[in-house]
C-alpha cells in the first residue's frame, strides 16, 4: 500500500483544487460554495518520483452545512489518522483566521509530519502575505497556487522528503475500477459502507448526499479494486443546482473509466425511467455490468422475489447479459454475493472461441434462421475471428471482427439473434457481446 497524504483545512481555502493539481486530473469537484467537498476522496499523486496517495477531506470547521458538520469533521479524522504526511492548507489572501489556528493546534498533537500550505498566492507580489501565518509555529511552510500551477513541484519534493522510507515500490497491478451507479437514495454509499465496514463515505436519507465520485482503494483476498461511488443521476429538469450538475456530469464520466459497472436498484420500488437511463449510459458505454437489487430484506416471500426479478429483466431488457445479486446493504447481508458475481465475470471475460468453432457458428445459425432481405440483398458473414476489445484492467468485453458484405444490411434484431447464438457457445456472464465490422470494398475500388 502507498504511503497517504491527507489533505485539510477549512472549508474553501482551495483543497480540492490542490487535489486535483497534485493528481494531475480533475477528480475532486472545485466551487466557490463552502462545503462542497463532504467525502474523503482518493487518487494517486500524478507528479513526483516516489508513489503516494492523496486524500481530500471535507472543509471543517464552518457550520456551512450543519447537517453534515459532525461527519465531514469525522470524515477528515480518519484521514489524519492513516495519514503518513498532513497537508494544512490555508487562503493566502484571506489571511489567518481563528479556525486556522485551532486546525494547527490540533494537527500539531498528532504528531504526524505536517505542511503548512499557503493557497492562492498567484503571483510574485502575493509573497508577503505568506508571513501572516507565522503566528502558526510551522516550520514548513511551502505557498502555491492550485489555480495556477505555481509551488506544485515544490510542494511534492518536501513530502517525497517526508515519507516515510520504502515508498518506491510501484503497484505491482493496476486495480480493477468498479464504478457504484444509481439514481439517488438507492443505497449506493451504504453499499460501499457495507463492502468497506467502515463508514467510509456519507450516508443519509437526503437525496444527493454523495457530490463527488469518490475513489476508494479497496483491497479483498488479495485482489485490488477502486470503488467509485458516484453520486447519484437525476433526470436533467431535476437537478437543482450547479454542484448537482457537475456531480451528475461526474458520475456520468465514472461509467466511462470504470472497468466494470454496479448499478444498484431499489429492489422495494420498481424499474423507474431514471434506473432505465443509468442502464442505457452503461450499455452505450459498453461496459461490462452486474445488477444489485438493494433492500431485498423488505422483500417479501420467493414469489414476490421472482415477481420483481422478472419487472427488472422486462424493464432492462437490453442489460440481460448483467447478473442480478440480491442483498441488503443496510444489514451487509449477503454482499459477499457481489463480489462472487464480479469474479464470474472476470472468469467469463477470458473465455475466448476458436475462429474455427467460430465460423462454423456463424454459419449454422444463418442456415437455420437466414437473415431477412433489405432492397432484395441480404447480410452474410465471410469470416469472424475473435479479436483484443482494447485497453482494459481485467475485464475487457469479448469483442469479435466480422468481414461481411456489407454491414448497413444487418438489422438489430437479426444481431441480437447472432449475439443468443454466441451466448449459447460461451455464456459471457456480465459483458456485453461487441461486434466489429469490416465490409467487402465495392469492387471498382479492388482493382
Amino acid at each position: 500500500m502507498n504511503p497517504t497524504v491527507a489533505i485539510v483545512g477549512r472549508p474553501n481555502v482551495g483543497k480540492s483544487a490542490l487535489f486535483n493539481r497534485l493528481a494531475g486530473r480533475r477528480i475532486s469537484i472545485v466551487h466557490d460554495q463552502p462545503g462542497v467537498t463532504r467525502d474523503r476522496l482518493c487518487a494517486p499523486c500524478g507528479l513526483g518520483g516516489k508513489p503516494f496517495d492523496l486524500l481530500d477531506t471535507g472543509g471543517i470547521g464552518a457550520e456551512v452545512d450543519a447537517e453534515f458538520s459532525a461527519q465531514v469533521r469525522a470524515e477528515a479524522d480518519i484521514a489524519i489518522e492513516t495519514a503518513a504526511v498532513i497537508l494544512l492548507v490555508v487562503d493566502g489572501r484571506a489571511g489567518l483566521t481563528p479556525v486556522d489556528e485551532e486546525l494547527a493546534l490540533h494537527l500539531r498533537r498528532t504528531g504526524k509530519p505536517l505542511v503548512l500550505v499557503v493557497n492562492k498566492i498567484d503571483q510574485e507580489m502575493h509573497s508577503d502575505l505568506v508571513s501572516d501565518f507565522a503566528k502558526l509555529g510551522l516550520e514548513k511552510v511551502v505557498p502555491v497556487s492550485a489555480e495556477h500551477n505555481r509551488g506544485a513541484g515544490e510542494l511534492v519534493e518536501l513530502i517525497e522528503r517526508m515519507l516515510p522510507e520504502g515508498a518506491e515500490a510501484p503497484p505491482i497491478a493496476q486495480p480493477l475500477k468498479i464504478a457504484v451507479v444509481g439514481r439517488p437514495n438507492v443505497g449506493k454509499s451504504s453499499l460501499v459502507n457495507a463492502i468497506l465496514e467502515d463508514r467510509r463515505t456519507l450516508v443519509s436519507p437526503v437525496s444527493g448526499t454523495t457530490r463527488d465520485a469518490v475513489d476508494i482503494p479497496y483491497e479483498r483476498a488479495g485482489e485490488r479494486f477502486i470503488l467509485i461511488d458516484t453520486a447519484g443521476i437525476r433526470p436533467r429538469g431535476k437537478r437543482g443546482d450547479s454542484v448537482e450538475v457537475f456531480s451528475v456530469l461526474r458520475a456520468e464520466a465514472s461509467i466511462r473509466r470504470a472497468t466494470l459497472c454496479v448499478l444498484v436498484l431499489d429492489g422495494t420500488a420498481g424499474v423507474t425511467a431514471q434506473d432505465k437511463k443509468i442502464a442505457g449510459l452503461i450499455q452505450e458505454a459498453e461496459k461490462p455490468c452486474v445488477l444489485v437489487i438493494n433492500k431485498s430484506d423488505l422483500l417479501g416471500p420467493e414469489r414476490e422475489i421472482a415477481a420483481v426479478l422478472e419487472n427488472i429483466r422486462q424493464e432492462l431488457f437490453f442489460l440481460d447479459y448483467a447478473p442480478a445479486i440480491l442483498l441488503s446493504a443496510k444489514s451487509g447481508k449477503d454482499v459477499h454475493r457481489l463480489f462472487r458475481g464480479i469474479r464470474n465475470v472476470r472468469e467469463q471475460a477470458a473465455v475466448k472461441i476458436g475462429t474455427g468453432v467460430l465460423n462454423r457458428l456463424f454459419k449454422t445459425a444463418m442456415e437455420e434462421n437466414p437473415p431477412p432481405l433489405r432492397a432484395n440483398r441480404r447480410f452474410r458473414i465471410l469470416y469472424a475471428t475473435q479479436i483484443d476489445a482494447g485497453p482494459g484492467e481485467g475485464i475487457r468485453p469479448p469483442a469479435f471482427l466480422l468481414f461481411v458484405n456489407d454491414a448497413a444490411l444487418l438489422l438489430p434484431t437479426y444481431r441480437k439473434y447472432l449475439e443468443g447464438r454466441l451466448r449459447e457457445s460461451a455464456a459471457f456472464t456480465g459483458l456485453p457481446v461487441l461486434f466489429r465490422f469490416r465490409g467487402r470494398e465495392p469492387r471498382e475500388n479492388r482493382r
